[in-house]
């Protein structure tokens, strides 16, 4: 569904992805994995067109999406749910949700999808007519997945969902995550809990200094050395 080939991304004159190359294939959920500063927020950033690589090539789905504005990737089928969740604090909890749907016009399917975030979200339902800005940091968490969900993605990029929540909501998102995927969305996944991303991913890409260094299947990465010593405190 994916495929990454070979960008080098650059801030100023930083640069800050060395060639990375990744796939994804449809109804799998992949996650990129490293420390702090090793690259995995700005692939996500590249793919969904909020950086532009200065080299290399972004395929979706047979079409070649590199340089293509945010907008246009979003209708093509890709949705990011950013680091930071980012919600409208200003405006309630369903008015974000149908933000997420800007570029959909089907009334309907709209408020289908939107009881459907419910479903996944019962929190969300409760608090529907909340302004974003007075949700906890788990509920807007569920909210910028819910958000972007509303733009029905083909391929959903999650940039640390877990950020700061408490273990037990930590078991909730993944356990979401799984759900999500269930239900038809293939799933990138950038996460600093490499433990649980590797428990729930099929396929992982080790990322250190903006170069992948690992790839495998997430049983195998589980069991690396080097994973196990660098990321899984082992």
């Amino acid at each position: 569904m994916l495929e990454v080939k070979d960008i080098k991304v650059f801030y100023g004159a930083i640069q800050a992805l060395h060639g990375v190359s990744l796939e994804v294939r449809a109804g799998e959920i992949v996650t990129l994995i490293g420390s702090n500063g090793a690259g995995k927020s700005t692939t996500l950033r590249t793919i969904s067109g909020l950086l532009k690589p200065r080299n290399g090539e972004i395929w979706f789905d047979g079409k070649q999406i590199t340089g293509l504005p945010a907008h246009k990737i979003v209708e093509m089928g890709i949705c990011h749910a950013p680091e930071g969740r980012r919600v409208f604090a200003n405006i309630t909890v369903i008015e974000n949700l149908e933000l997420g749907a800007y570029i959909r016009n089907d009334r309907s399917g709209i408020q289908k999808d939107i009881d459907r975030v419910f479903e996944l979200f019962p929190k969300l339902k409760e608090r529907a007519k909340q302004k974003a800005g007075t949700l906890s940091g788990g509920e807007q968490q569920m909210l910028a997945i819910g958000r972007a969900l509303m733009s029905k993605p083909k391929l959903l990029l999650l940039d640390e969902p877990s950020l700061g929540l408490a273990p037990f909501l930590v078991r909730d998102i993944f356990s979401i995550i799984c759900e999500v995927r269930s239900q038809g969305t293939t799933i990138l996944l950038v996460e600093q809990n490499a433990r649980q991303a590797l428990s729930i991913a099929d396929r992982g890409y080790v990322l250190e200094s903006g170069e992948v260094v690992l790839c495998d299947t997430a049983k195998n990465l589980l069991g690396s050395e080097l994973v196990r010593r660098a990321y899984l405190g082992e």
